[in-house]
């Protein structure tokens, strides 16, 4: 199953990557410099801090930054990066790039009849060549 990209609620991603890999609470306060019920907090919330946000995805070795990546390439205006990204002299990434799980996301939006392909094409500014590309590669 996908993680729907469009609300990201970290703390319930985090609480599941810690089931995942099996991490003690002992461990993560540890790590964090924090109690157990600071931990807790973090599962309720819906946004962390950055700083702990990243001592997070070391722990648990998982880029929770990139849900937000993905999230941007999904839900932006191209047209509106493209602008921006001329007129600062921060990096400039050329190139979307479709990860396994935004192209998993997409495909599941098609075979779930949640979105047809020119809903999806329209929405997310996913060129119609890449969709049917990844329809005819992917297709399960």
């Amino acid at each position: 199953m996908t993680t729907d990209l469009k609300e990201i609620y970290l703390g319930h991603l985090i609480k599941q990557r810690v089931s995942e890999c099996d991490i003690s609470v002992n461990r993560i306060c540890k790590f964090l410099k924090c109690t157990e019920e600071e931990v807790e907090k973090i599962y309720k919330k819906e946004s962390i801090e950055t700083e702990q946000l990243l001592k997070l995805s070391k722990l648990l070795e998982y880029d929770f930054f990139r849900l937000y990546s993905q999230h941007l390439i999904l839900y932006s205006s191209l047209a509106s990066v493209a602008y921006n990204s001329k007129t600062t002299k921060l990096p400039f990434f050329k190139k979307n790039i479709y990860t396994k799980e935004i192209i998993e996301f997409i495909l599941d939006l098609l075979e779930t009849k949640q979105k047809s392909k020119a809903e999806i094409i329209k929405e997310y500014g996913i060129p119609k060549t890449t969709l049917y590309k990844w329809v005819s590669k992917y297709k399960k």
